[in-house]
């Protein structure tokens, strides 16, 4: 709801601020007080267009601050923490907007920059005016069917049908990208068979690559180093070998180990080790030159393969490791071609089935509809005849969109019409031509759809032009029904419609120093009782027009 209103500088309000409770509250004056300037400040606050005849003469800019209390839940919630202008949890919503005097305007939603669109998408979440306002809420088509839904308790039946949809498109998805896959690999199939063939061939695998260059630098270097372990062998096999030289030293010192006291027994373990490592050492330099390849047939062999290897994967711009991993990857599509594309068929029957389920889904959800605005248009019918609205006729149309406009809302267009005249066609409800008639309408339609909008706080302007009498107070009594759920703010020239409020402000305008200036009071009780007094006789305020102010206060249970 809107807590508070903080203006500066508008047209005839120089400074000026109001403080909002719950409940209905309406604006009285005369013609001319400002009551409209109001309106004009509020719709800058809420990202209306901006007119530079707002900046009040002499002004270098003009400012208008709004403060929301907005519940948890509210759509606007959402559309703040995606903007990342949250407030605090509690704190208010507060929207502002200058406005220069060389025309141009600048937005913030809690003294953060936004742009006027974002203003104003927020703005339509938390106040709907009706009247002769520029931008009725409840004309913009865009939100007919989700209020037919919410009116019709038909959520759940349009988020069932939402998953079907969404079930549906995954499934074309699917089908479409195996069906482009199918037909890639088609085109290309000669060198997908070679391709794999030649992999195939070569069997490529993993780590090879690094064990073949180890080989390859090991037999280029094999001269070398054959020539030097033969060197080695020579220098442990000289001389009847370093294994017989340790286990003679051995032989000999043992003969004498008894009588050394134990100070050979060192000597004799190293004599026994160097024996059986000098061994060890002898048998595996045998091996190794054993294993050494100095055919130049094998290095060429090696060298051969490892080029190859490498030779392909560039061919398919990966590396030597990864080349089974394609031949796998190849492997598959060729699978895909040669299995005469029983996948896609398995896929195309799967979308046809979501196709139906959705279609089927969409269809009740449509006849749900349709049952549901039937029931709408009785409800707004039977609202429109005591607000003298009785020859009007309000229509909700359910139209079938073609299927290349389904969607997760449906298959289902809706939208709210009316035939002013009798016999006339039903049309857009922006066709009605009277700004007063107009609120009346939409008046009687808010009041039926009060349980299913969540738009907080209304305003309607000239919701009582040109009627009185009953009409008026049935306008005043369903604002009065209406603000039991909302906000409700009306500027009335009805005393009938006044003294339904719960608050009650009075516009004036006097002349100052600097001109003339609009200003806001709220009325007290006895204040108001003058203020519907006048209302009733005009200028000159007579006992008998106080005494029907009275009466009318008294019928509303003040």
């Amino acid at each position: 709801m809107l807590l508070s209103l903080s203006i500066r500088d508008v047209v005839l309000i120089e400074r000026l601020d109001l403080s909002f409770q719950s409940g209905l509250c309406v604006l009285t004056g005369e013609t001319g007080a400002g009551k409209s300037i109001l309106l004009d400040a509020l719709s800058l606050a809420l990202g209306e267009r901006a007119d530079a005849g707002l900046v009040r003469h002499g002004a270098a800019r003009a400012v208008v601050t709004a403060e929301f209390d907005v519940e948890a839940g509210h759509p606007a919630e959402e559309m703040l923490e995606e903007q990342g202008v949250a407030p605090d949890g509690g704190e208010p919503v507060i929207l502002r907007r200058t406005l220069s005097a060389d025309g141009r305007s600048r937005a913030f939603v809690n003294d953060s920059a936004v742009s006027v669109a974002f203003l104003r998408r927020i703005g339509e979440t938390l106040v709907e005016v009706h009247g002769q306002f520029e931008n009725q809420r409840l004309t913009q088509t865009s939100i007919h069917r989700a209020l037919l839904d919410a009116y019709g308790g038909l959520r759940d039946d349009a988020e069932r049908v939402g998953a079907a949809f969404r079930t549906w498109r995954v499934a074309v998805d699917e089908k479409e990208e195996a069906a482009t896959h199918l037909q890639s690999a088609r085109v290309e199939e000669d060198f997908l068979r070679h391709a794999v063939d030649e992999l195939a061939a070569l069997d490529p695998q993993p780590g090879e690559e690094e064990a073949l260059a180890e080989q390859r630098s090991l037999m280029m270097h094999a001269e070398k180093i054959v020539e030097g372990m033969n060197h080695a062998a020579e220098a442990l096999n000289s001389g009847g070998g370093v294994e017989e030289a340790f286990r003679t030293a051995l032989r000999a010192l043992e003969q004498i180990a008894e009588n050394a006291e134990g100070r050979l027994d060192g000597v004799l373990a190293a004599l026994e080790r160097a024996a059986v490592e000098s061994s060890e050492a002898t048998a595996l330099l045998e091996k190794a030159s054993s294993e050494i390849d100095l055919d130049p047939h094998s290095l060429e062999q090696t060298e051969e393969r490892l080029f190859a290897l490498r030779a392909l994967a560039r061919k398919h711009g990966c590396a030597v490791d990864v080349l089974a991993d394609v031949r796998n990857s190849l492997s598959v599509r060729l699978e895909a071609i040669d299995d005469g594309g029983e996948i896609l068929k398995r896929l195309e029957h799967q979308q046809a089935e979501a196709r139906e389920a959705f279609a089927a889904a969409a269809n009740e959800l449509g006849r749900r509809r349709k049952d549901a605005g039937v029931q709408l248009d009785m409800a707004v019918g039977a609202e429109l005849e005591p607000l003298r609205l009785g020859k009007a006729q309000f229509v909700t149309r359910v139209d079938a969109l073609p299927e290349d406009a389904w969607g997760v809302r449906g298959c289902d267009a809706v939208y709210f019409e009316v035939a002013t005249n009798p016999g006339s066609a039903p049309g857009p409800l922006n066709r009605i031509s009277s700004g007063g008639e107009m609120a009346r309408f939409m008046l009687a339609l808010k009041v039926v759809l009060a349980k299913s909008d969540p738009v907080p706080t209304l305003i309607f302007d000239e919701v009582d032009a040109n009627v009185g009498g009953a009409v008026a107070a049935a306008v005043g009594q369903r604002l009065a029904a209406l603000a039991e759920r909302f906000q409700v703010f009306v500027i009335t020239h009805s005393p009938q419609v006044a003294a339904r409020a719960a608050h009650h402000l009075r516009v004036s305008k006097e002349e100052g120093e600097d001109g003339v200036i609009s200003g806001v009071e709220a009325l007290l009780p006895f204040e108001r009782k003058e203020e519907i007094a006048r209302m009733l006789a005009g200028a000159r305020i007579t006992d008998e027009a106080r005494a029907a102010a009275d009466s009318l206060l008294a019928g509303t249970g003040e």
